[in-house]
């Protein structure tokens, strides 16, 4: 399914195991453009749903593109009043492109592992070799354990009174 919040578990825990050296917002928007392309593929009924920005060299451009967008939204941002929603210009440009980077990258790594049309490798070559190596209930049960465990810490850190990009 795309714009899954599956993908967003691992991203959660990084970003706390981290202390947010890696942008959680970046990480989930790499996310979710990539899955733009799924959705966009099923919407238009493509043979196959998961193409280019589901290889790793697409997911990097994906993740080039996100850090790209970062530098105009945050200088609109910044013109705009101080306020909890918008803490996330105050975010240091390692962080953004690293959680760019992690979101573009695990998501190939994650759908490699539950979808038999990604082609992770394209274009050196076509296989998929993580392809249900282990079971999809496994996957999402990491994805969802996760998630819990990032916001457990993001709550026991003291953060749940403001908020954290």
């Amino acid at each position: 399914m795309p714009v899954t919040p599956f993908h967003f578990g691992p991203g959660a825990l990084l970003a706390q195991a981290t202390r947010s050296r890696v942008s959680f917002l970046s990480f989930c928007a790499a996310n979710v453009l990539i899955d733009v392309e799924s959705l966009y593929n099923m919407v238009t009924r493509q043979p196959r749903i998961h193409t280019f920005l589901h290889t790793y060299v697409g997911a990097t451009l994906a993740a080039v593109a996100i850090v790209a967008l970062f530098f105009p939204a945050r200088w609109l941002a910044v013109k705009l009043p101080q306020g909890p929603l918008l803490s996330w210009r105050r975010l240091p440009v390692s962080a953004v492109v690293w959680g760019a980077l992690l979101g573009a990258w695990s998501h190939v790594l994650l759908d490699s592992v539950m979808h038999a049309d990604i082609r992770p490798l394209a274009p050196f070559t076509q296989t998929n070799a993580l392809h249900l190596v282990i079971s999809l209930r496994s996957l999402h049960e990491i994805c969802i354990a996760t998630g819990v465990l990032g916001f457990i810490w993001w709550l026991w850190r003291g953060n749940a009174g403001r908020a954290h990009p």
